[in-house]
Parts: C-alpha cells; structure tokens; sequence
C-alpha cells in the first residue's frame, strides 16, 4: 500500500503538481524554468522538477507574472 504525501509536504513538485499547488499554468510554469538562472529548478536529466520552498519564496517576491 502506497502513502500518498500532501504538495504540501514534498520538497519537489512535478510541473503538474506545481500547476495545482499555486494555480499558475503548466506553460506558464515551463517558460519561467526555461531561464537558466531559475533558482527553484531543478533537473533530473531531462525532468523538471520544482523545488517547492524556494518556489514559494519566489512567489512571495513577485508582483506579477
């Protein structure tokens, strides 16, 4: 039997994942990670995860998006 883990707990989000944690889109989302100075990606060869608590502090120091 596998434990699901709340969004809220886990330390790396899915695009998905990401997309309904803060409601921003999925494209929305992979044209912000695309920078290559983004600080809350981080791949896993060619997967894109989000690094939730730095993305929430991202979040936090935005205005707009």
């Amino acid at each position: 039997m596998k434990k699901e883990v709340p969004l809220w707990e886990k330390s790396n989000l899915t695009l998905e994942e990401a997309a309904a944690y803060s409601g921003i889109g999925i494209n929305k989302l992979r044209d912000i990670t695309n920078d290559e100075h983004c600080s809350f990606v981080l791949w896993v060869g060619t997967k894109r995860l989000i690094k939730r608590i730095l993305f929430d502090q991202y979040i936090e120091e935005c205005y707009s998006i």
